[in-house]
């Protein structure tokens, strides 16, 4: 079992955390199509990006069968450095993930009816509204949308005055 250092407070500046939080990552068939949507409609930036690598660590990861060529993209929000990942693989059938969705990302947008609206022109799957009531119970909206790929993004907002 991982020890977790005893905690008598805040943690100190020069101490690192047992575990942190890197990046989220979605598979995904086309990069540039789902930039789109991540770039266009969301505005992550590309920080980095690499094409198909045949040692990458990836292909077993993920089980990714012999063919299929790799690419990968990095992406940032402002002040929020590398937060995401996009693995392209592509020139192999990638079969649907089965139902309930096993993941998501969420994302707070001050704007979600400019992100719900540019998705929809983009032939997204947007589902309908819902309210959303946080667990120290400030009230706002939440939004599900699906990727090109069946991945699920949450946008949320919930405004200055919680109502």
């Amino acid at each position: 079992m991982l020890q977790r250092p005893r905690r008598t407070g805040g943690m100190a500046l020069s101490e690192k955390p047992s575990v942190r939080f890197q990046r989220a990552n979605f598979v995904v068939r086309d990069l540039d199509r789902a930039l789109t949507f991540y770039e266009g409609v969301l505005g992550f930036e590309v920080t980095y990006r690499l094409g198909h690598h045949p040692d990458s660590y990836s292909i077993p990861v993920f089980d990714i069968p012999d063919g299929a060529r790799l690419g990968f993209a990095i992406l940032s929000l402002p002040g929020q450095p590398r937060v995401m990942a996009l693995s392209e693989i592509s020139e192999i059938v990638l079969e649907p993930v089965p139902h309930p969705r096993r993941g998501a990302i969420v994302l707070e947008t001050q704007d979600p009816d400019a992100v719900t609206a540019a998705s929809r022109e983009l032939g997204l799957h947007v589902y309908e509204e819902g309210a959303l009531t946080t667990h120290d119970g400030r009230e706002g909206r939440e939004i599900g949308i699906v990727d090109f790929d069946d991945n699920l993004v949450v946008i949320y907002l919930i405004p200055e005055d919680g109502k």
